[in-house]
């Protein structure tokens, strides 16, 4: 497994869009390694999730955990999970603000998410899965497949709202993990 570099705000090849892994493609070796890797490097820098098209490889499979996540001590638990060709579906109108952070972007910033929302993908395995997401989950789910449509954080973050991490330690965090605390609570995740 490698850690690989991970590209930041303002490389080009952040914003590519991804193309589909055939699903008869899923078991070979270059697809199995570009998936352990993936999950070393986004281990390796404390992350939530990482997308393939953060480390240069222009495929749509992104990685997703959180366990005692120190940059995220508020999120819930999200269990190793690994989403090839992931597609999202929002299915009500429920909206909540999320104080993102982002591996590839050096800043924070507050970000319209869908509370719940339908996701269908196929596993490491070439097994579908089709699941519903909440809350934060979701919001995790709609950050890391944004990045294989080349979007990033400050294309959708309310600009009054972005701030480097320290500013953010210093000034908002506080107010947002009450605020988002009351949130989880209320949804359960």
């Amino acid at each position: 497994m490698t850690v690989h570099s991970i590209l930041q705000l303002g490389d080009p090849e952040l914003r590519i869009v991804a193309q589909p892994i055939d699903p008869a493609d899923i078991a070979t070796v270059e697809v199995q390694t570009l998936i352990d890797d993936l999950i070393e490097t986004m281990r390796d820098a404390s992350g939530a999730g990482l997308a393939a098209t953060q480390i240069g490889i222009h495929r749509r499979v992104v990685v997703m955990e959180v366990t005692s996540n120190p940059r995220y001590p508020y999120k819930p638990p999200l269990p190793l999970t690994v989403a090839i060709n992931p597609e999202i579906e929002q299915f009500d109108d429920e909206m909540v603000e999320i104080n993102e952070g982002c591996l590839s972007v050096p800043l924070r910033g507050n970000v319209l998410r869908n509370v719940n929302i339908r996701v269908r993908f196929l596993d490491r395995n070439g097994v579908v899965h089709e699941e519903v997401k909440r809350g934060l989950t979701a919001g995790t789910w709609q950050h890391e497949c944004d990045h294989l449509d080349g979007q990033l954080i400050t294309d959708r973050a309310d600009p009054t709202s972005l701030a480097t991490w320290d500013e953010y330690e210093r000034h908002h965090r506080d107010a947002f993990v009450e605020r988002i605390m009351e949130f989880v609570e209320r949804v359960g995740s």
